[in-house]
């Protein structure tokens, strides 16, 4: 249980308090963070592996899933199992999806991204470097993410996150090491996050101001000369001056350190700064392994939300255990092998081991 003032009044704060965001009732403030599986077939659909692995998710007792990544882009289907988005044809089976996900008490956002890009020269396609890109390329990007998050709603989702962090195409463009613009999209913090304010424009008009719309962001892209702090701060006020609800900090790096007790919870120091200069709700994720640093991270900083991979990768159900009572933290530790998995597995899990 973790304990904090507000306005001169003592108040309870824990992983399993009941919270709302926009108009969105949540069961407790854990999510799962997008983590690509690459199980789409090659149409970038879902197949029964993904329904098996998020409805294990799902049951397993956060109050949201983000899904791993994407993409909005008809062009994105060289990176291989990546789901794909962006037709209509693809509406009906993402709503048995999220119809499946509801049935187990559990909210389901969808993680819109773009790879890079790639797009039509003439009759062929390439990949555009960000200095390159015309109006009209930017203008063509900008609508796909809103023709996916129509779909997105129309599909049942609760909510959509914006992909902003780990070098896919948005985190490129909002970083100096990538965008050399110098017009309206670049040469500040600023323009670069431009591009974010007329996303979350042409989304709001089309999915409303009760539709849950969240952002996944590099608090630091920790390489020279790319995006860091202060960029990350003027992109989040950016977005929360064009209607965007929360923000998941993240960050180029996944700590192989991290144990229960000791490094949990690596980007929250960024998370704090975000937080010190954007009035918005944070998820923040990195390393979490146990409900106790959980809880202390709760009390020691202005954080509303808390989201998994790993630890879920290794026991898909242990928040339920948690809060069965059952405090033991997580067994993973950080080997990042099951990102050499098929289907991206726990190795110890597939080795049989608990």
């Amino acid at each position: 249980m973790c304990e904090r003032k507000d306005k001169g009044v003592s108040k309870v704060k824990n992983i399993f308090d009941k919270t709302k965001l926009n108009q969105l009732d949540l069961k407790n403030r854990l999510f799962r963070s997008a983590t690509w599986l690459a199980l789409a077939d090659d149409d970038g659909n879902l197949t029964e592996p993904i329904f098996e692995t998020y409805r294990e998710l799902a049951r397993g007792g956060v109050a949201a899933i983000v899904t791993g990544i994407t993409t909005v882009s008809p062009h994105d289907a060289y990176l291989d199992g990546i789901a794909q988005f962006h037709d209509d044809k693809f509406i009906e089976q993402h709503k048995k999806f999220t119809d499946m996900i509801h049935e187990y008490d559990c909210k389901i956002f969808m993680q819109t991204a773009m790879v890079d890009s790639v797009f039509y020269i003439g009759e062929d396609l390439y990949k555009i470097p960000i200095g390159q890109l015309t109006t009209e390329h930017i203008n063509e990007f900008v609508n796909l993410f809103r023709d996916a998050a129509a779909r997105a709603k129309s599909a049942g989702y609760d909510g959509i996150q914006l992909h902003v962090a780990h070098n896919f195409f948005l985190s490129k463009f909002i970083s100096p090491m990538y965008n050399n613009r110098h017009d309206e999209y670049g040469g500040s913090p600023e323009k670069r996050a431009h591009v974010l304010g007329k996303i979350l424009d042409e989304v709001r008009g089309v999915v409303g101001k009760n539709f849950c719309v969240i952002a996944k962001i590099n608090c630091d892209d920790f390489s020279d000369g790319g995006l860091n702090i202060h960029d990350c701060i003027v992109a989040c006020q950016t977005m929360k001056a064009h209607g965007v609800d929360a923000v998941e900090i993240s960050g180029n790096y996944t700590s192989r350190e991290a144990r229960a007790g000791a490094n949990e919870g690596y980007f929250q120091k960024y998370a704090a700064m975000v937080k010190s200069q954007v009035d918005i709700p944070i998820i923040l994720v990195g390393g979490h392994r146990s409900a106790e640093s959980m809880n202390k991270i709760l009390l020691k900083k202005d954080i509303e939300y808390l989201s998994l991979s790993r630890a879920l990768v290794r026991e898909p159900d242990i928040v339920n255990r948690w809060k069965s009572g059952d405090l033991k933290p997580s067994a993973c530790i950080g080997c990042n092998t099951c990102y050499r998995t098929p289907g991206h597995k726990c190795v110890f899990v597939l080795r049989g081991k608990k």
